[in-house]
């Protein structure tokens, strides 16, 4: 994908004086070989590159599976110093106030959703389900402790920020799905999109 018939004027400038600075220390061809480079480095900085959209989408599967997976694992099998089933019930529905049935959803989600998100099978449910468990822990808990994590301990509890970024990242897999690496593409066909083709 060149650039050179879209790129701003101010953009060329820019680059020529780059290149002419760096062709003079001898590191670029002058001037037979600029033109084509100039198209290359401005594609490789500026286009989007849509044929990696799916190894994207399944950085941030994994990412958010790794990252709630543990809460879900100390809530439900009492790993990495959590409570487990039992004890995480207690905390909900004595201390929190929490129904019984939405705190088992809760560990249920936040334990199995985040598998899901790895192997690539319900991906939209298990996203949208981690979306609404995120939303609702900041509506109720989190968002009283302001933006950031408890780093100094003298918070009160976790801020909001770390929610932000899980449920931005369950919003953009929600919208467009998990992606050609996972078992829903092969459900589907392993075909993408008519607007997705479009544009690419």
């Amino acid at each position: 994908m060149y650039m050179s018939s879209e790129t701003p004027p101010q953009a060329n400038a820019l680059f020529s004086r780059c290149t002419a600075a760096v062709a003079r220390m001898g590191f670029l061809p002058w001037p037979a070989e600029v033109a084509y480079s100039q198209d290359m480095m401005l594609a490789a900085l500026f286009a989007t590159n849509w044929r990696a959209l799916d190894t994207g989408l399944l950085l941030l599967r994994l990412a958010l599976a790794v990252v709630l997976f543990p809460h879900g694992a100390q809530k439900l099998l009492g790993w990495f110093g959590g409570y487990g089933f039992a004890g995480t019930m207690h905390v909900f529905t004595g201390m929190m106030h929490i129904p019984a049935p939405l705190g088992a959803l809760v560990i249920l989600v936040e334990f199995f959703a985040p598998l899901l998100l790895v192997i690539g099978v319900l991906t939209r449910v298990a996203a949208i389900a981690i979306g609404v468990d995120m939303l609702v822990a900041v509506l109720t808990v989190h968002l009283a402790n302001g933006f950031f994590a408890n780093w100094s301990g003298h918070q009160k509890g976790e801020g909001v920020e770390y929610f932000i970024y899980a449920i931005v990242v369950a919003a953009v897999v929600t919208i467009i799905g998990a992606g050609n690496y996972s078992i829903d593409a092969r459900i589907a066909g392993g075909n993408e999109s008519p607007g997705l083709h479009a544009a690419s």
